[in-house]
């Protein structure tokens, strides 16, 4: 190795180690915070939906019933179905609670998150643990990106026994009419997922069917935390 290229492995190795702290504050932050949040269900979806989307609305019921059920909020802390989710569990004086990501076009977390509640990260793997680790259900309305790969990632979790095993729910039939006849037609049929898979996600537009699952799910199994 040549001066050059070794200085430049020193430099990334210095820079690297320093990122390990500031992941650690990062894990410290949310834990000491979220412990005290109680049995939680998180609700997923779109920051681009406005709030005169029909989903906006359905965010709204679906977080209020859930709170009815006893339980807390946790949604990404942006706008659109985001803070629909907060802002319906606020309204019936729920735990709101937002964990925001750092990103170029979300300025600030939405208005309806309670402040003691409300955290923010840079790295997207830590906040995916904050996700996963106190809810007793989640909850997917539609949305893009982000939103798929929190349902990929908490299905993969569940199925390979990283996690143990909690209700999923899409919301929103037609949205998800196609992502499901694909995984059905295209990944089942090639063998790449099991007919058994599909039992792991509940597809409906009823908020009282959501929210009585995860009440009867957390009084048969009472898992606190997972991971």
């Amino acid at each position: 190795m040549d001066m050059n290229s070794e200085q430049r492995a020193n430099r990334l190795l210095a820079i690297d180690s320093w990122k390990v702290f500031r992941i650690i504050s990062e894990f410290v932050d949310g834990f000491e915070t979220m412990t005290n949040l109680g049995p939680s269900v998180t609700i997923f979806g779109s920051a681009r939906l406005p709030a005169d989307s029909p989903y906006y609305n359905l965010a709204i019921e679906t977080a209020k019933m859930i709170v009815e059920q006893g339980f807390s909020v946790i949604t990404g802390g942006g706008p659109g179905l985001m803070e629909a989710a907060n802002k319906g569990a606020q309204s019936v004086h729920g735990n709101s609670c937002g964990i925001c990501i750092d990103l170029p076009f979300e300025d600030e977390p939405n208005a309806f998150i309670d402040p003691r509640y409300r955290l923010r990260f840079r790295y997207f793997f830590v906040r995916k643990v904050m996700f996963v680790r106190y809810a007793q259900g989640f909850v997917f309305l539609p949305g893009g990106f982000g939103t798929l790969d929190e349902l990929f990632e908490a299905l993969t979790l569940i199925q390979t026994k990283k996690i143990n095993q909690f209700p999923i729910f899409l919301m929103g039939k037609v949205y998800w009419s196609g992502l499901i006849s694909w995984l059905k037609d295209t990944a089942l049929a090639n063998g790449c997922l099991s007919e058994k898979d599909f039992n792991l996600i509940t597809i409906t537009d009823d908020p009282a069917e959501v929210a009585e699952k995860i009440k009867k799910h957390y009084q048969l199994y009472h898992v606190e935390i997972n991971f």
